[in-house]
């Protein structure tokens, strides 16, 4: 049986650290981390994040290495609604960071905390 995107990121969203933007921005500066980006760069020329770095969920496992070279960084995901970023948080934990927490609300009240 098939599953629908909202389906998976149900199933994984238990093993990914979460939070909203107001804790996960305010948690961000505490520990010196990163945010990161995952929208497409056409999302981001429309409703830019000040102080994110964009990499597109299709090219992360390829760039964060550069951004983020030890396994502790403290990583903060974003996307425009959460699901892209609990996939991608989910997949750098697969890669071996220990430190990865999705984003999980929508991109307009990220930008209204910066």
């Amino acid at each position: 049986m098939l599953k629908s995107l909202p389906e998976i990121v149900a199933e994984i969203s238990p093993n990914v650290n979460l939070l909203d933007a107001k804790t996960a921005l305010h948690q961000c500066q505490q520990n010196n981390g990163k945010i990161v980006d995952v929208r497409e760069p056409a999302e981001v020329d429309q409703h830019p994040v000040k102080h994110s770095v964009n990499i597109p969920r299709g090219i992360l496992e390829v760039k964060i290495g550069s951004l983020c070279p030890n396994a502790n960084d403290a990583i903060y995901i974003h996307c425009a609604s959460g699901g892209r970023a609990v996939l991608a948080s989910e997949q750098l934990q697969r890669m071996g960071y220990t430190n990865v927490t999705a984003i999980t609300c929508k991109v307009a009240d990220i930008i209204a905390l910066n």
